[in-house]
């Protein structure tokens, strides 16, 4: 019988080792490929993984101020003209006011004062809400500013239209004496053979209709009739944007009946300031034979009150 060939070195064990180790270098290298190549084709990757995007700013208020002192005594005499007649103890009450009841004060706040006769009665409240966006992708100022929104479009009144971009250069202009490009005009008479071109209709951020007693996008006034809000169009007292206070207001101006032998108007002045929207509103009902409420002076007083409290806002 012919024995086997002895090899120095290769007993039983000290195979099986050199086997455990060459096992052991093809798995450490194959673990060093994975972690320094492409995942494999059943690792899923998180999509949301990465450079984290930038938070929107926060808004300019966090806290409210208190809204019962925010307006003088002076100013709730001319509002209130029936607390004049109260005795001492009812027309200093009447003065101090009613303050809202809220959950958080830093979030909306608000206030109201009433006086009667037996022949008018006038009401002031006002509203004073801070706007905080939970979403790191939207400004508290771009939250307040759809709140706010919401409120005008409630109210009846359309947003301002918003003007097209002026054409420079566009590809039906022609060309100049000096080779800058011009524009068509806005309407080219139709001739025989020819076709009439016409300038591209102006589009507005949520409708196309004018502002209440506004002229149309045509040039054309507005053809009569009351507005929704009661007050007679083209008078300049009718419901309405208001410009040089806050950032964007509106004035709100409803006439109605409060019962058999009552007439109430309502005015309300809304304006927003950064991530703040503040409503003023001025209640006036008048009854028997008396006449019914003026907006003039009812616009007049409401925005004063407007005035004050977008200057205690800046302060």
């Amino acid at each position: 019988m012919q024995r086997k060939r002895y090899a120095p070195g290769r007993t039983g064990s000290t195979a099986r080792t050199a086997v455990v180790l060459a096992l052991g270098l093809g798995l450490g290298a194959g673990l060093a490929g994975c972690s320094s190549g492409a995942p494999a084709d059943d690792v899923k990757v998180d999509a949301k993984a990465g450079v984290a995007s930038a938070a929107a700013p926060p808004g300019r208020y966090r806290t409210l101020f208190e809204p019962c002192g925010s307006v003088p005594q002076a100013v709730l005499k001319e509002m209130l003209p029936g607390a004049a007649a109260l005795p001492d103890p009812e027309r200093e009450r009447t003065y101090r006011g009613t303050a809202a009841v809220t959950y958080d004060t830093d979030r909306r706040v608000g206030c109201s004062w009433r006086a009667d006769t037996p022949e008018t009665s006038h009401r002031l409240s006002l509203d004073i809400e801070r706007v905080v966006s939970y979403d790191t992708a939207v400004s508290d100022d771009d939250r307040a500013q759809e709140v706010y929104v919401r409120k005008q479009l409630a109210a009846g009144i359309p947003l301002p239209p918003t003007a097209p971009p002026e054409p420079t250069g566009t590809p039906g202009g022609t060309t100049g004496p000096t080779g800058t490009a011009t524009t068509p005009p806005a309407h080219k008479p139709t001739t025989s053979g020819d076709t009439a071109a016409t300038a591209p209709t102006p589009t507005a951020t949520a409708s196309t209709a004018p502002v209440s007693g506004g002229p149309t996008p045509s040039g054309a006034p507005v053809s009569g009739g009351p507005t929704p809000s009661g007050a007679p169009a083209s008078t300049g007292l009718e419901s309405r944007v208001l410009e040089g206070l806050g950032q964007v207001a509106y004035l709100d101006d409803v006439l109605g009946n409060a019962g058999a032998n009552s007439r109430q108007r309502s005015v309300s002045v809304v304006f927003r300031t950064s991530n703040v929207i503040v409503t003023v509103s001025y209640r006036q009902e008048t009854t028997g034979l008396s006449e019914a409420p003026d907006s003039t002076e009812l616009q007049e007083r409401a925005r004063k009150v407007a005035r004050l409290l977008a200057d205690r806002l800046e302060e």
